[in-house]
């Protein structure tokens, strides 16, 4: 008898549990908790164009408004000394997208050329490790009917400018798209803007994705000049009559190449926080999909500030755009190279952390494939910063950083430590050569060459190991 009434207590027991367990709603989140733990987290990396150091409100900036970056700085980490890849866009963004320094990609220049067949990339890493792949704005790195066009590089979805000049422009009629396998012309809407199009298209695409893990590449062309924006951004820099806030100011006349603008700061200082609503768009549409913890989004510009379009040294100067650095796009000082960079992973990068790794462009590929388990290709110059960001031993530390410039004969920069050299060459033999120590001159303004020799001589060690001729970029000598 006792047995038995146990072995009905234990019937009774195994129901319920039984009825508990298997309730709709409880398997539901089980499965949901299980498919978030075994997934590969989902990749965004957001890219400004020409946005300087010192631009964020996150980097001590006191004039441009950007809660949403600022705000994702609180919940990630934020790097003081991570690197853009060069000074200029298209080299900057082959180094971003190969792993290499520019004393080896393909593309040392800005101009049309495409990234080759064998230079393998971040989209065609994650899309064969089953990653949907996207990208929406500025590519750059080959037009449509050449070896580097968005169709033939990993891209499962595109739309945006494949080339620079047209990137110029904050209203073109047409973009461009993959349709049927093939990056074609689509039309725009009249007087629609472009970056408001690429967000759009990335909300889309991010309402569309659920289960598998995703790559998107939100590349936009602001701050760029020209200087040209919704009126709904520059608003905020306009006092009651309509006047710019950020004067005094120094209107940019019609008949250049870029257009017309009455108010280059307050327009800057508008475009800057134009994208920093985007950001806040995206950022926002992950919490809604429910994909924020499982999803790695990394923010950055492609080189320093600018000062075309209307905007001058004095503009760079008065708004500190370059923070406390010297230099501006086209620079090999820190101004014109070292970039904003801002990393969010809820749960597993540490909120509100501040990180002075000295990293640049061609360590996120790297990185990327550690913290997802795929295999990077093996001749790169980047390292895994993963230790790094997850609060980890054992970060390998790079033991130089290096660039190369040709616009203005041959420019070279290294950085090992705390040590910054910079080469300047305009005119072949008539080189002009500097030594920084950035622990005590974070501005670059007192040339120690003279007092180290030994640093010089290693630092000229590091340029001519990192160097390797290229024909498509030779040293442009005598040319501003």
């Amino acid at each position: 008898m006792k047995t038995r009434s146990l072995l009905f207590a234990f019937i009774a027991i195994l129901v319920v549990l039984t009825a508990f367990t298997f309730h709709p709603d409880s398997l539901t989140s089980y499965q949901l908790k299980r498919e978030t733990a075994d997934r590969s987290p989902n990749i965004i990396f957001i890219l400004a164009d020409d946005m300087g150091y010192g631009d964020l409100g996150c980097y001590g900036q006191r004039f441009i408004k950007t809660p949403n970056l600022d705000r994702m700085a609180t919940q990630g980490m934020r790097f003081t000394d991570f690197y853009t890849g060069s000074t200029v866009c298209a080299p900057s963004r082959c180094a971003l997208m190969t792993g290499q320094h520019t004393g080896h990609t393909q593309i040392r220049g800005n101009g049309e050329k495409p990234l080759r067949q064998e230079d393998v990339i971040i989209p065609e890493l994650f899309k064969k490790a089953n990653y949907t792949t996207a990208m929406f704005g500025k590519w750059g790195l080959g037009m449509p009917n050449t070896t580097g066009a968005p169709q033939r590089k990993g891209w499962d979805e595109y739309f945006g400018h494949v080339n620079h000049g047209q990137a110029h422009f904050q209203q073109n009629p047409f973009l461009w798209e993959i349709k049927d396998g093939e990056t074609v012309k689509v039309d725009q809407p009249a007087g629609s803007y472009n970056n408001e199009a690429f967000t759009q298209k990335a909300l889309t695409f991010l309402e569309r994705q659920s289960t598998k893990p995703f790559m998107m590449y939100l590349a936009f062309t602001i701050p760029h000049a020209e200087l040209h924006m919704p009126e709904k951004y520059l608003k905020q820099y306009q006092d009651a009559s309509g006047k710019s806030r950020l004067q005094p100011e120094k209107p940019w006349p019609a008949g250049n190449h870029y257009g017309e603008q009455p108010e280059p700061k307050a327009a800057y200082a508008a475009m800057v926080s134009q994208m920093d609503d985007y950001v806040g768009q995206v950022l926002k549409k992950l919490d809604e999909k429910g994909l924020a913890d499982n999803t790695i989004v990394l923010f950055a510009s492609d080189n320093g500030t600018h000062i075309e379009g209307g905007r001058t040294q004095a503009d760079v100067n008065s708004m500190q755009s370059s923070g406390p650095l010297r230099g501006v796009k086209r620079d090999m000082f820190d101004g014109g190279i070292r970039t904003p960079f801002i990393v969010r992973w809820p749960g597993r990068v540490k909120a509100g952390s501040t990180n002075a790794f000295v990293g640049a462009f061609y360590d996120v590929l790297p990185t990327l494939c550690n913290l997802t388990g795929t295999t990077p290709p093996a001749n790169i110059d980047g390292i895994s910063f993963a230790p790094t960001l997850l609060g980890q031993k054992g970060q390998q530390n790079h033991s130089y950083l290096y660039w190369e410039f040709m616009e203005r004969g041959f420019s070279r920069a290294v950085r090992s430590g705390s040590w910054k050299a910079v080469s300047l060459e305009p005119k072949q033999g008539q080189e002009e050569f500097f030594l920084f120590d950035l622990s005590k001159d974070l501005g670059e303004r007192t040339n120690v060459a003279a007092q180290h020799p030994d640093i010089v001589a290693k630092m000229r060690g590091y340029m001519t190991e990192a160097h390797t001729n290229s024909e498509l970029f030779p040293p442009k000598y005598g040319q501003n």
